[in-house]
């Protein structure tokens, strides 16, 4: 009998994603993985081959995303869904964020969380199980100057998530997670050389990865924070 599951993660291109694939197959699950990146993609096709899967997605595509999940569930509904993807604007007075980086702040940030939802999660509650963990952030519950596109999506996702919690069957579990301030090219962008006083992603996964295994029912709509 195998405890194996099958884990989705967006974004795992590079930074946290990257690191929660390679920990949770290092734990030997199974992972349906994207990223808007085709090469980060195909790198990882290479690195792991089957049975997990990698596809070059754009989250904030919904057609895209429909197609993937078309695909992706020929397998079965995901065990974990991982909404991790995200962007951050570049450090700027709001006023000062150019309109298409605002957009496409919003765009990944909220839009490809409820597309991702919207065509994974049918099959999940189909099912009566699953648990759905959307990335939070630190400024998605305080806040921080020359960011204020990134807290909006973040404080959005914290909102999100939390009423989904309740529209969720029992047995089904929603949680918008911060993560914790790691050393990951996004927030190289915010903090400059500081970020290096930060843990690496790898490091930050060895904590993370068991404590996202645990989840369950009984964490239903909890904001929670990573180890």
């Amino acid at each position: 009998m195998t405890n194996d599951r099958l884990i989705l993660v967006t974004g795992a291109g590079r930074g946290l994603g990257l690191a929660m694939t390679e920990k949770f197959i290092e734990l030997g699950h199974t992972v349906l993985a994207c990223s808007r990146n085709k090469q980060h993609v195909e790198a990882l096709a290479t690195r792991f081959g089957k049975p997990h899967r990698f596809d070059a997605v754009d989250v904030s595509d919904e057609a895209a995303v429909g197609l993937w999940a078309k695909a992706a569930l020929a397998d079965g509904p995901p065990d974990l869904l991982l909404n991790n993807a995200a962007v951050v604007n570049r450090n700027a007075n709001l006023w000062e964020v150019p309109p298409d980086e605002f957009s496409r702040v919003i765009d990944v940030n909220i839009k490809g969380i409820y597309n991702v939802l919207r065509h994974f999660l049918p099959a999940m509650v189909a099912r009566g199980k699953g648990v759905i963990v959307n990335f939070s952030s630190g400024w998605g519950r305080s806040t921080s100057p020359e960011v204020a596109p990134y807290c909006a999506t973040k404080y959005a996702v914290e909102g999100l998530t939390l009423a989904l919690s309740q529209e969720l069957p029992a047995g089904m579990c929603a949680v918008p997670l911060n993560p914790g301030i790691i050393n990951t090219d996004m927030l190289q962008s915010c903090f400059g050389d500081n970020a290096a006083s930060y843990p690496t992603p790898d490091k930050w996964a060895k904590k993370a990865v068991p404590f996202l295994l645990a989840l369950g029912p009984k964490d239903n709509g909890k904001s929670l924070t990573a180890p």
